[in-house]
């Protein structure tokens, strides 16, 4: 980068005008060039002050016979020690670290985070041997947590894609007892795992687990612009001024678009189609069909962000590669937002060296 040199006339110094036109008041002046100047009598007060006084010596010296041992009081010298190290440390409310408390119980594997709040109000939670009740608290790497006298780890990220058949309901618990997605994986690892978004009752397809809490999160979020294929079998033929209609950039249902990106129909029966989309609106793709008069009687979802159902019978599950992992976090735009980051903060330091660069 080419180094910035001000150009030789009037203008060199920009701060000339300003100086030769600033008011003359005393809130320009220096201390050090004008104005009356500072008096010593303080500094000559102390210093009388310490003349005055009797300076008793603390030095020892083994070899000096005349100097005596001083004697210390090492219980007073421990306690005060002791309240010193006690004030300089931090209070327990004060610290900030790592994770939440609430989070860092969830991803040991208890329970929900929900269910940690209440565990911490409940006062059944302990941080190094000492209750805590705080619900902001931050968990340190350092920090020992308890519950129920044993103590909790984080555990391990873990990734499981499952081929989900029709009649299991997405969620972790059902109080009506019904089939739940969470039978068809509890054997894939020890972590507790939950699924990332839902599928209904009778859709079928890929559905992910983690317990990778803000991972899950960025991918169901619609901001991720998270990709989803499904194919669709309607009850009667899908009419073409109908698929005209949802082409359309402006179609919209009650509760605003539902961001289309692809469509494909076969044109053999019209009854099968191809959707794309990235919106996790709930019941999206049966509720698009529905606003036209159509029942769909098959719905399953073909493909998840890349990932697709190639070697996954339905109502089995994988694990995740990390080739996928990469694939995946790239694609629900992590990985984009930590380079976008990144970029930024690198192109302020570039402005902030140039900018120093001119000043010179």
């Amino acid at each position: 980068m080419k180094k910035h040199t001000p150009k030789k006339g009037k203008n060199l110094n920009p701060f000339k005008k300003f100086i030769k036109e600033k008011p003359k008041s005393d809130s320009f002046s220096s201390e050090r060039s004008s104005g009356p100047k500072k008096s010593f009598k303080r500094n000559e007060e102390k210093d009388k002050q310490k003349k005055n006084q009797k300076i008793v010596s603390t030095s020892y010296s083994p070899h000096d016979k005349t100097s005596k041992k001083p004697v210390y009081d090492i219980k007073k010298v421990i306690s005060v020690a002791k309240k010193l190290k006690e004030e300089s440390e931090e209070p327990v409310k004060v610290k900030s670290s790592d994770i939440r408390l609430n989070r860092y119980i969830s991803n040991s594997g208890v329970c929900s985070r929900r269910e940690a709040d209440q565990l911490i109000a409940d006062g059944k939670i302990k941080i190094n041997g000492k209750v805590v009740t705080e619900m902001g608290y931050k968990v340190q790497t350092s920090d020992k947590v308890e519950h129920g006298g044993k103590l909790l780890k984080r555990e391990r990220y873990v990734y499981v894609l499952l081929n989900k058949p029709k009649g299991f309901i997405t969620t972790t618990k059902d109080p009506q007892e019904r089939k739940t997605v969470m039978q068809l994986v509890k054997n894939a690892c020890e972590e507790r795992i939950y699924p990332v978004g839902r599928l209904d009752r009778n859709t079928t397809g890929l559905l992910l687990f983690t317990n990778d809490g803000e991972f899950a999160t960025k991918v169901a979020h619609p901001s991720s612009n998270t990709q989803k294929i499904y194919r669709v079998e309607l009850n009667r033929p899908f009419k073409e001024e109908d698929e005209e209609k949802l082409r359309d950039p402006k179609f919209e249902l009650e509760d605003g678009s539902p961001y289309i990106d692809g469509l494909s129909v076969n044109d053999d029966n019209r009854k099968e189609i191809g959707i794309e989309l990235h919106s996790g609106k709930n019941r999206i793709v049966r509720r698009v069909f529905e606003h036209f008069g159509y029942q769909v009687d098959v719905l399953d979802r073909t493909v998840l962000a890349g990932l697709t159902k190639k070697d996954l019978p339905r109502g089995n599950w994988r694990y995740l590669g990390e080739d996928e992992m990469i694939q995946l976090k790239y694609l629900s735009g992590i990985d984009k937002k930590k380079k976008k980051d990144k970029k930024e903060k690198a192109e302020r330091k570039e402005k902030k060296e140039g900018f120093k660069g001119r000043k010179r």
